[in-house]
């Protein structure tokens, strides 16, 4: 995927929550599945693609995003500890990216849905962290609200194009109810830190969050124009 693609998939992705029964094209499913191989690889997850499987959002509880019509997802899996889920947020959002591209539909999920046994396959030590939905929606999804940029820089020094363009793709990443409960801090001279801005209670979706909004905010910036500190 080019930078251009990336950040064209960032402006039009959204969360879609209903899907049709449209199956899945076998060149479009090559290249995630390569996808999850390349990201397992750099990432130590153990990522998996769940495919023609109903049952996971079968249970018919009406629930906060109610899911209907999946039979496609990708499952999030790998180790426990804040490291490991900011990376499930992280290649997650990359394969939600390349899911657009592609022309497909996602939305994250990490409640309303049963984990089928026979539709993946766990290590030792490893469990299932969230499940990412997957197929050709009823419809695009909308946009969440796009609150103001200050609210979520603390700078040291003025900020620079390349940022100010990392955090207008941080602002359109999906986060666990829309909260965006994330910061990000310019240090000057290129260094960058994100950090989240709740403490953690009970079940969180924290480090996810902060995994997919870093994904977005090297997208925006650039790789090449900052370090993370």
């Amino acid at each position: 995927m080019t930078d251009m693609e990336l950040t064209e998939a960032i402006r039009t992705r959204h969360a879609v929550r209903k899907y049709t029964d449209k199956p899945l094209e076998a060149e479009k499913i090559e290249s995630l599945v390569k996808a999850i191989d390349n990201a397992n690889a750099e990432s130590g997850l153990h990522i998996q693609l769940a495919l023609n499987e109903p049952k996971a959002f079968s249970s018919g509880i009406l629930k906060y995003g109610a899911i209907s019509g999946v039979k496609n997802y990708f499952v999030m899996a790998g180790k426990k500890g804040r490291d490991v889920e900011e990376k499930v947020g992280y290649y997650g959002e990359r394969l939600v990216l390349l899911a657009q591209t592609l022309g497909l539909n996602t939305c994250w999920v990490g409640l309303t849905f049963k984990e089928i046994q026979d539709a993946f396959t766990l290590a030792e030590g490893e469990e299932v962290h969230c499940v990412i939905a997957l197929g050709y929606g009823v419809d695009g999804g909308k946009q969440h609200p796009v609150r103001p940029i200050e609210k979520f820089v603390e700078a040291d020094a003025p900020l620079p194009d390349w940022f100010k363009s990392g955090m207008e793709a941080a602002l359109l990443a999906p986060t666990a109810m829309n909260q965006q409960k994330f910061k990000f801090l310019y240090h000057g001279d290129g260094k960058v830190t994100a950090e989240p801005t709740s403490s953690l209670t009970g079940k969180s979706y924290l480090y996810y969050d902060l995994g997919i909004v870093k994904c977005h905010f090297e997208i925006g910036a650039g790789k090449d124009h900052f370090v993370w500190a």
